[in-house]
């Protein structure tokens, strides 16, 4: 008999609509994340840090709420800063404390992306795009935890865009979402627990910081080079990012071992 085969999925000019409102809405919220990350810098967050850790210590629960919404949403909105903000949770709440909170936030804005990928782009694309794009995706679908594993672990591959990519191919949400809480969790706690020895590092650089802005006066205020310098490429050193992309590429030992036949399922 004629006409599409069961099951299939419609296409067409609304197939093609929601691509775009989808592809628009991607664009929006890309303008929004590059205007919002000049506000998550060293220089932007760390010379205030006294006023937030004084809030923290007031209000240590609801402050440690706010801070993960606040990752949630910086997340959800693909918004650079992530690695700032789990250095500053480990500075304002401690090692094991900014570290869950960082975890959590993190997750959930990944999740929420995810969503709001699949919904508006995930059909429509994969219905355009055809057999180019479903070899890809089977084979992403049939290792989806070993490859979700090695791209979380692996310091390589933006954040946003491991959010989007499985949106895209089919990870379905409960492997997305655990292999995410996983996955994340090595660097979160490195990061956090760097952050948690940095109280006297930021402390005499807000001091310098300070007094090159009294010193400078008005000059400071029209642009003069006073500037808060804690750099994080003395958290992300060569050792924690070689020993993230092992743990990476250990990931992918099962897919190899399938590949090879030396381990069964699908090849």
């Amino acid at each position: 008999m004629g006409g599409k085969p069961a099951g299939a999925a419609p296409s067409g000019p609304g197939a093609r609509r929601r691509l775009w409102f989808g592809l628009a809405a991607l664009a929006l919220v890309a303008g929004g994340a590059v205007a919002l990350g000049g506000l998550v810098t060293p220089e932007a967050v760390l010379p205030r840090i006294e006023a937030v850790q004084a809030a923290v210590a007031a209000h240590p629960v609801r402050s440690a709420l706010v801070f993960t919404l606040a990752y949630a949403a910086l997340v959800a909105l693909s918004t650079p800063g992530a690695t700032l903000c789990t250095v500053l949770g480990g500075l304002l709440f401690g090692w094991w404390q900014g570290g869950l909170a960082s975890l959590l936030g993190a997750t959930t804005g990944a999740i929420l992306l995810f969503l709001a990928a699949r919904s508006l782009l995930g059909g429509p694309l994969m219905r355009l795009a055809g057999d180019r794009v479903r070899p890809l995706a089977a084979r992403m679908q049939a290792d989806a935890v070993s490859y979700m594993l090695f791209l979380r672990l692996t310091p390589v591959f933006p954040f946003w865009l491991v959010n989007l990519a499985p949106a895209l191919l089919g990870v379905p949400l409960r492997v997305f979402a655990l292999t995410t809480l996983v996955g994340i969790t090595p660097a979160t706690f490195a990061f956090a627990t760097a952050g948690s020895g940095l109280g006297s590092l930021v402390a005499a650089q807000q001091r310098a910081f300070q007094s090159c802005v009294e010193a400078a006066g008005r000059r400071a205020a029209a642009g003069a080079p006073c500037r808060f310098d804690v750099s994080l490429d003395a958290i992300v050193t060569p050792g924690l990012l070689i020993g993230l992309t092992a743990l990476g590429f250990a990931a992918l030992i099962p897919v190899a071992l399938r590949r090879l036949g030396l381990l069964g399922g699908k090849r």
